[in-house]
């Protein structure tokens, strides 16, 4: 959905490095070389889980500037405008971040929610990564979606700034890490005005493939459906 063919595409909570392979192989299947198109960068707090993002580029033939560092307290690339293409899995309802580190960072200048919970500090860091026409792309719990308060507050200043582009609803047992539904977040800072005042939403609940008993996944086949039918919204 946020085809990232070419420039700068960051992952700060990199993990195991699966969004920069992922992205690779769409550069791959449109009849380019990755390592010329894009430009790797990521954050990963565990050395241990850098290691393995490092030698899962190398098999795929890519490399990338990954650094170990805690994406809440700490911006090593700076990040803010700079990015064409954001994409994360970050983790879902983190409690405990110490927002006094960070209530001065202008990364999270829309405010600072006041839940013990940091979706919304994620989704900040997302929107002030972007440069002026950059597309991100992440995963976040359901509850995030239509949280109150503060949350709320930041959740208004976002679509107001006509950057929300398109929501995706998805089922349980996507992640081997969180058996919960999840909801996949699109914004565009570069989208057309005829859109500025629009979001797409998708219910893909119900569009899945069963691995397993636990297990489910979109197939090839269900990932162009659901990406033909962005592309003719927009």
């Amino acid at each position: 959905i946020i085809e990232p063919f070419h420039g700068r595409l960051l992952d700060p909570a990199n993990g195991g490095g699966g969004m920069f392979v992922s992205s690779a192989r769409f550069v791959q299947h449109h009849k380019r070389n990755p390592s010329a198109e894009i430009s790797i960068f990521g954050q990963e707090r565990v050395a241990e889980t850098i290691r393995l993002c490092k030698m899962n580029l190398a098999i795929h033939g890519l490399s990338g500037d990954i650094r170990q560092s805690n994406t809440y307290y700490e911006d090593v690339h700076n990040c803010i405008g700079w990015f064409d293409f954001v994409m994360a899995n970050p983790p879902f309802n983190v409690s405990g971040v110490d927002k006094d580190k960070i209530k001065d960072d202008p990364r999270f200048k829309l405010g600072m929610p006041n839940t013990d919970n940091a979706n919304y500090i994620w989704i900040q860091l997302f929107y002030h990564a972007l440069s002026t026409k950059g597309r991100a792309g992440f995963v976040m719990a359901n509850s995030a979606a239509d949280a109150r308060g503060s949350e709320l507050e930041i959740r208004k200043k976002i679509i107001q700034s006509g950057a929300v582009d398109v929501m995706v609803s998805v089922g349980p047992n996507f992640f081997y890490t969180v058996t919960l539904p999840a909801t996949l977040w699109f914004f565009d800072k570069g989208k057309p005005d005829t859109l500025k005042d629009k979001v797409l939403f998708i219910d893909a609940r119900h569009i899945y493939h069963q691995i397993d008993r636990a297990h489910r996944e979109f197939t090839p086949e269900q990932v162009e459906f659901l990406a033909n039918i962005v592309r003719l919204y927009r």
